[in-house]
């Protein structure tokens, strides 16, 4: 892949990445998994992520989700499927998600939001989805009935998609949740964020110590240049794995797709907090 390919698969992230994130970081998407009986931030979060593999317990989820400790998810799951069924989970992640988008696109008008989605539906259909189970479990859904569903909906399965390639990625080099996490957080994501993913403080320090066996951290913690060349190795895997939905859809339509998701995009930073714990960039 060429340079400018993993520029591509990078830059495409930056757009379609803030669409599906409404649905962590908006009250309305919250306020969804409330009304279906599934209350506290981390009861929605697990239901609905996990929703399109049906009623699963926690191990698949943990190891699909990859950065939280399994007795995290052992809490949330499979008690969840008590207060609400996947597929009511669903309905209420795709409600909130929507009633967020519409809420913050409210003055775009229709066909702006029917040829976005139309583009971000055929990039999502070019996803290749072998031994990528989040993204082929949200692209084995039903299609979306209104733009601002199906535009969400496409999002979340390039989302899943470029996520489950991450984590090839993040296995391919050795590096296991907890040390990727303490990783990101040397380079610089919060701490205040990450830290609620379950781990204790021995499994942190020992994280720690980990890396700093393997040179990636000094002593004190601080990153080292064959440390920032290492992770730089797994980010270019992931976008790798990522580039070929884009591939398809090709430079005039991918720029086509940013164009019209500008507007949407910037709307979607004012309720994601600069410092979020996914490591998403503002537009600039």
């Amino acid at each position: 892949m060429t340079d400018d390919a993993g520029r591509t698969a990078r830059l495409m992230w930056t757009y379609f990445e803030p669409v599906h994130a409404v649905t962590y970081f908006h009250p309305r998407a919250r306020a969804a998994y409330e009304a279906t009986g599934l209350r506290g931030y981390w009861r929605g979060y697990f239901a609905g992520r996990s929703a399109p593999l049906g009623a699963t317990t926690a191990a698949p989820v943990a190891a699909a989700f990859y950065h939280f400790a399994p007795h995290m998810v052992q809490r949330a799951l499979p008690a969840v499927w008590k207060l609400a069924s996947p597929e009511e989970a669903l309905r209420a992640r795709l409600t909130g998600a929507v009633q967020a988008l519409a809420e913050l696109t409210y003055e775009l008008p229709e066909s702006h939001l029917r040829e976005s989605a139309d583009l971000m539906e055929a990039a999502a259909a070019e996803t290749r989805t072998a031994g990528r189970v989040l993204g082929a479990a949200n692209a084995a859904l039903p299609r979306g009935e209104y733009p601002l569903a199906r535009l969400w909906q496409a999002a979340t399965v390039l989302r899943e998609h470029r996520g489950d390639g991450h984590i090839a990625a993040l296995v391919a080099a050795d590096l296991d949740p907890v040390e990727t996490l303490a990783w990101r957080i040397a380079v610089g994501l919060p701490a205040a964020a990450l830290l609620g993913r379950g781990w204790t403080e021995q499994e942190w320090a020992a994280a720690k110590s980990r890396l700093h066996d393997r040179g990636w951290l000094t002593a004190d913690g601080e990153p080292t240049e064959r440390g920032r060349a290492g992770f730089h190795a797994v980010e270019a895997a992931t976008d790798t794995a990522a580039i070929h939905p884009w591939r398809e859809l090709g430079p005039e339509r991918s720029a086509r797709l940013r164009e019209l998701l500008d507007p949407v995009v910037r709307a979607g930073h004012t309720i994601i907090p600069p410092d979020n714990p996914i490591g998403l960039p503002s537009l600039g």
